[in-house]
Order: structure tokens, then C-alpha cells, then sequence
């Protein structure tokens, strides 16, 4: 006897209902409402408050610390996700799954631990840290240990993208253009970059956007110093702890505008990502 399946939007509409119903309330109260919340926050004492909590110096700092951060820790993960997903990708070699186990350790490791760990190593109490403080050389509890930490915890996104991606390509392109006398370099810029370009920028956005918003590596390698290693996750918190809720959530509120570009870039992503798959099908 053949079975036939029911297919899933063959429900009942009182089932589907309650299922869109089920997402969505999900969705407001967990990501709709805290965020609009903080908008809430922020403007309750008029736009001049708002201003002023932006404008405060040590935001203003804070906001410049997160952009060098960031524009350190996220060019420097796209070089390291390009070449690893390359080799994972297009060789077999030995250490191969060893390697991709070390892109996988920060999803698995606490970031506080990861940050506690760099204590013990660049930290007075270690060798190398006595070294370095010898050399007037400052890891901890300045900038160089904020990119350190943040660069641990943002690795993975950019390789996690790629692989996948890659290794379902193959690499028949890659072989047809070394045929044809093609080198290395013009092989990667004229056929791999643009077949993965969607998945990288995909790759950056998230890993841009962990970066800037990373909390647990940083405060423990950043010492919270004001105005000078105080990222803007670790300034909303010592605002929230001052009880000065306002500007905390005025700070909080680049976050969340970073969230909402994200989410649009990412919804922007897919679908050009989706439309050029559809075209190549065709083809």
C-alpha cells in the first residue's frame, strides 16, 4: 500500500493559526518589546537628554573604542575566515578537523573564561606579563587585550559561513582556471571571491556586529577604566549600575539601531544570495 504523507500546510487553519500565533507572540515579547523598551527609555526625559547621554565624553569614547575595536578584530577574522575555509575546502591535509575543532572552541567556551584566560597569560602574574611590562608593552586593561578578546569570540563567523558554502561549490572552477593558466591569486579574485561574495558580506555583518557588541571577553581584559577601555556594552552597564537609566539606555540605543540594520542587511543578503541561485539553476 503507498503512504501519502499529509503535507504540513495541509493543517486545519485553526492549527496554522496557532502556530503563527505561537511565533509571533514569541517574537514580541522576546525581541519586539525589550527593544522597543529601550527606545522607551531613552527618549522619557525629552530628546535634549537623549542628546546629552550621546554627547557625554566618556560615550563619546566608549563609541570610538568600539569602532577601532571593531575595525581591527573584524578585518583580521575575514583574512583568517578566507583562508581557513579555503584550505578546509579545497585540500586534504592532515590537521584538517583538528582545525576546524579550533574554529568551532568559541561557540564552546564562555567568553568571561576566554577573557580570564588572557588575564593569566599577558596578566602581571604570568612571565610573558612581567615581560611586557618590563617593555612598557600593555595588553590587559588596555586596547591591544579589548582586540585580542573580541577577535577570539568573533573568529568562528566568517570560516563558519564560508566552509559550507565552498565546499559545495567544489572545485572544478577553481581546477578549469588553473588549466586555462590562470595563478593563484587571479584564480581566487576571478572566480572564488565572487561565487562566496554573498556568504562573506554575510560573514562580516555578523561577526561586525559581535564585535561591537561583545560583553563578557572584554570586561574582564578592559578593567573598566572611563574613557579609555570602556567599550559601549561595558558603559551601558556602569550607567544601569549608577541607576542612571536614561543614558544608559540612550547608549543601549546604538546597539539596538546596529541590531535593526543588521537584521535588514541580513534579510538583504539572503535574498540576493537566493537570487542568484535561482538564476544560476535556470542556467
Amino acid at each position: 500500500m503507498r503512504l501519502n504523507p499529509r503535507s504540513p500546510i495541509a493543517e486545519p487553519f485553526w492549527v496554522q493559526a496557532v502556530l503563527m500565533f505561537s511565533g509571533l507572540s514569541f517574537m514580541a515579547v522576546l525581541v519586539l518589546l525589550p527593544m522597543l523598551s529601550v527606545f522607551v527609555e531613552a527618549f522619557r526625559q525629552g530628546w535634549e537628554a537623549y542628546r546629552d547621554a550621546l554627547m557625554n565624553p566618556q560615550a563619546i569614547a566608549a563609541i570610538e573604542l568600539t569602532l577601532l575595536v571593531a575595525a581591527i578584530a573584524v578585518p583580521l577574522n575575514v583574512a583568517f575566515g578566507l583562508a581557513s575555509s579555503w584550505a578546509i575546502a579545497k585540500f586534504e591535509f592532515k590537521g584538517k578537523r583538528l582545525l576546524m575543532t579550533f574554529i568551532d572552541l568559541p561557540f564552546s567556551v564562555s567568553p568571561v573564561i576566554s577573557g580570564v584566560i588572557y588575564i593569566l597569560l599577558f596578566g602581571s602574574g604570568s612571565a610573558l606579563g612581567r615581560w611586557l611590562a618590563d617593555n612598557n608593552i600593555e595588553i590587559v586593561f588596555a586596547v591591544p587585550g579589548l582586540v585580542i578578546a573580541t577577535i577570539f569570540v568573533t573568529f568562528p563567523f566568517v570560516a563558519r559561513e564560508l566552509i559550507p558554502l565552498m565546499e559545495e561549490q567544489g572545485t572544478e572552477e577553481e581546477e578549469a582556471a588553473v588549466m586555462l593558466g590562470a595563478g593563484g591569486w587571479r584564480t581566487f579574485f576571478s572566480v572564488t571571491l565572487p561565487n562566496i561574495k554573498w556568504g562573506l558580506l554575510y560573514g562580516v555583518l555578523l561577526c561586525n556586529a559581535r564585535a561591537m557588541g561583545e560583553f563578557g571577553a572584554v570586561s574582564v581584559v578592559s578593567g573598566h577604566i572611563r574613557g579609555k577601555t570602556n567599550t559601549i556594552p561595558l558603559h551601558v552597564e556602569i550607567l544601569y549600575n549608577e541607576y542612571n537609566f536614561v543614558a544608559a539606555f540612550s547608549v543601549a540605543s546604538i546597539l539596538t539601531i546596529l541590531a535593526l540594520v543588521t537584521l535588514l542587511l541580513k534579510t538583504f543578503i539572503e535574498f540576493k544570495f537566493a537570487s542568484e541561485l535561482k538564476a544560476k539553476h535556470k542556467e
